[in-house]
Parts: C-alpha cells; structure tokens; sequence
C-alpha cells in the first residue's frame, strides 16, 4: 500500500483537531460526570480520555526510537493534566510527521510493547493506528457524552475536511 507523507501529516492533524474539541467538552463536565463509571475498560470520560493520551505518548517514544518510561499513570486521570500534557504530545507527532517524506512511510519500526513483546511495522501503519485508535476512543468518549445529557461535538473526519475547505 502507497501512503504518502502528506497523507500521514492530515491524518495527524484530524486527530488533533478533534481531541481538541473533545477536551473543550469534556472541560464543561463537573468532577462527577468526568468519573461516572459507564462500566467500559477504562470507565470513565477522563479515565478513556487518559488511556487516549497515553497511547499518544507512548507511539511517538516508539517512533521516535525511545523506550517509554510509562504507559498510564494515575495522574493522567486527571483532566487538568491532559489540558496541559496533551497538546504537547500532539504538537510533537506534529513535529515528527513535518520531517517525513514519501519513502518514510514504507520504514519500519522496531519496538516492544508494555509487557517486553517485540514488534516490528512499517511508520504508516503505527500512525494510521494512532488515528483509528483516537478515533475509536472518542467516539466512546462521544457516546458517554450524550449519556450524561449533553451534545458531543462534530469529530467525523469529513466534518475536519469540510472545515479546511
């Protein structure tokens, strides 16, 4: 499969754009609806939230060739802490893609997951996954919000499309 580096770079940017305004909603809840348990994995508005920006976190020190210090940790739970940790997360995937070109996409990457098992994948699948992977936690985060009575914002892809046209 061809994908481009310009290709890579939009998908970036989708998923930046809409865990920004997901944050800005998630920013209208009070300290209960943030923790309201909705009896998923990761429970919570904030606590998929977290598990969101961590995965973030620990794809670009994979992509980047550095060993994660952490996947989660409690203090992530907390939604002041991705308000401040999350946009710099996204700003250096948005560092990183500014550097690829079109025969970086093909490259592959070695790494290890949380639990020492070695992989091996080409950059643009890991950053299609980073993208799909946001893009299914907020959809939950979506879902949790209508639950609680209030309206999600727009996170569809075309909805990001239309609004750079």
């Amino acid at each position: 499969m061809i994908i481009s580096a310009d290709t890579l770079r939009t998908h970036l940017a989708y998923t930046t754009w809409a865990t920004n305004r997901l944050l800005e909603s998630a920013a209208q809840l009070t300290p209960e609806e943030l923790a309201r348990d909705f009896a998923t994995s990761d429970k919570s508005v904030v606590g998929t939230l977290a598990h969101t920006f961590a995965a973030d976190r620990i794809w670009i020190s994979r992509v980047k060739g550095r060993t994660p210090a952490r996947f989660i940790t409690p203090e992530d739970r907390d939604l002041a802490v991705l308000q401040r940790d999350w946009p710099a997360v996204l700003a250096e995937w948005k560092e990183f893609a500014a550097g690829l070109a079109d025969d970086s996409a093909p490259a592959v990457i070695s790494y290890q997951d949380t639990k020492g098992n070695s992989y091996s994948s080409p950059l643009w699948q890991i950053v299609l996954h980073v993208v799909n992977h946001g893009t299914h936690h907020r959809g939950q985060v979506s879902g949790f919000l209508r639950a609680l009575g209030k309206v999600p914002p727009p996170l569809d892809l075309i909805a990001y499309y239309r609004e750079l046209a």
